[in-house]
């Protein structure tokens, strides 16, 4: 029995990244003689065991055999005869298919560490294109590794576009996708997860939702996330929302962007925080643009959609969200998002009037929702002698509060 580590974990030690997860492979054994050695199965499709008292995960060494669809459809071998090389070649990429033995020596079948060297992502095999998945972690890793100038390998690309238009991607289920992505947001670069998937087809087949999303504001999408990246993921998400679906309706009410983006958050099964935050920003962005000029009533009404009281952390989120929109495109909206322009001596003037415009309005929003939350409800409930009234009279009050702060923009 040999083991072997693998995987990410080296390929992060050669980066000189740190290494938080190390995975092993044991060549030569039996699931009887691992759980004889004290380790615990944990493996449900093929053996895996973890250590005694690392708790670190060991694999028999195996090999893959397609046999359906999808990620699912594989038949696996995990005999005492499979060898290192066999095991290294059903990986996805190179960079992931070096192991270490004992000693600190590298096996080094697929010139993974050459890869390494030249910032590049590449398919160990032509298996690669039998398992969807393939196709978002590649993504990811674009991801993951963007900001240190790696680049897919052409003939990766092309295998993927090809996986593709062979219809492979469309067996991707949805909690998968959710996975990767929110994987995504959590790298540095996650704007580089969605261009990848633009890059060869896939988008429309995984967010089908932006089949029909004009590459303009794709782009614009992805520009937004990276402002966002580095910023908690449901901002980093709401960015993208907003970016790709807002920005394609031309100007309209934000229905037609919100039905699209309820209807990605329903299919991928996006998790509440993230789903609650991107509708919100795709349906109230252009009123809150407008708080400046808004009424009391209107700013009550908005404020009550938002759920300020129940859930002030999403407001601030959302304020966020509002700010970014407006250093990325908020001035490029106001002049229609028209790349050919004429320039003319005034547009520095016009771009800093419509920023502090912009500036103007989020402050608007934010001491009202200040005012909004002092009227003491309980207070006004208890006063109430027509319990019925009650909804009115807080109302009222709420609006007075905020016709105060509104009073003092011209002051």
């Amino acid at each position: 029995m040999k083991t072997y580590l693998v995987g990410g974990a080296v390929r992060d030690k050669i980066m000189g990244s740190p290494v938080v997860d190390r995975d092993w492979v044991v060549v030569g054994t039996t699931p009887e003689a691992m759980i004889q050695a004290g380790f615990r199965p944990v493996g449900k499709h093929f053996p895996v065991f973890l250590h005694p008292e690392t708790q670190e995960e060991y694999a028999l060494a195996r090999t893959e055999r397609k046999t359906g669809p999808g990620y699912h459809g594989f038949e696996f071998n995990t005999s005492v005869d499979v060898t290192l090389e066999e095991d290294l070649e059903r990986r996805d990429l190179t960079i992931n298919a070096i192991a270490e033995d004992e000693s600190g020596a590298l096996i080094d079948p697929f010139n993974g560490h050459d890869d390494i060297k030249n910032k590049l992502i590449r398919h160990v095999s032509p298996a690669f294109a039998e398992d969807p998945v393939r196709i978002l972690r590649v993504a990811r890793f674009m991801a993951r590794f963007a900001p240190k100038s790696f680049q897919i390998a052409d003939e990766t690309l092309a295998l993927m576009r090809k996986m593709v238009d062979n219809g492979e991607a469309d067996n991707l289920v949805a909690e998968r996708v959710w996975q990767e992505l929110e994987n995504a947001l959590n790298a540095p670069a996650p704007a580089a997860f969605f261009a990848s998937l633009e890059r060869c087809g896939a988008l429309s087949v995984v967010l089908n939702e932006l089949s029909e999303v004009p590459d303009a504001a794709l782009q614009t999408g992805r520009e937004l996330l990276q402002k966002a990246s580095g910023l908690i993921p449901e901002i980093q998400f709401s960015c993208y929302c907003y970016g790709v679906l807002a920005t394609s309706t031309n100007g309209e009410s934000g229905s037609s962007a919100a039905h699209l983006c309820e209807r990605l958050c329903e299919r991928l099964r996006v998790p509440g925080k993230f789903r609650d935050l991107a509708l919100m920003s795709v349906r109230y962005y252009e009123i809150a643009d407008k708080a400046d000029t808004a009424s009391a009533a209107e700013l009550v009404a908005l404020l009550n959609r938002i759920d300020v009281l129940r859930k002030p952390g999403r407001f601030e989120h959302f304020i966020n969200v509002c700010q970014l929109i407006n250093d990325s495109i908020g001035i490029n909206e106001s002049i229609g998002m028209n790349e050919n322009v004429a320039i003319n001596e005034n547009d520095d003037l016009s771009e800093s009037a419509n920023s502090n415009k912009q500036a103007a309005a989020l402050t608007t929003l934010k001491k009202a929702a200040t005012a909004f939350a002092s009227i003491d409800a309980a207070g006004i409930a208890k006063a109430c002698t027509v319990k019925s009234e009650i909804p009115a009279k807080l109302a009222a009050e709420r609006e007075n509060a905020i016709a105060e702060v509104l009073s003092q923009r011209y002051r």
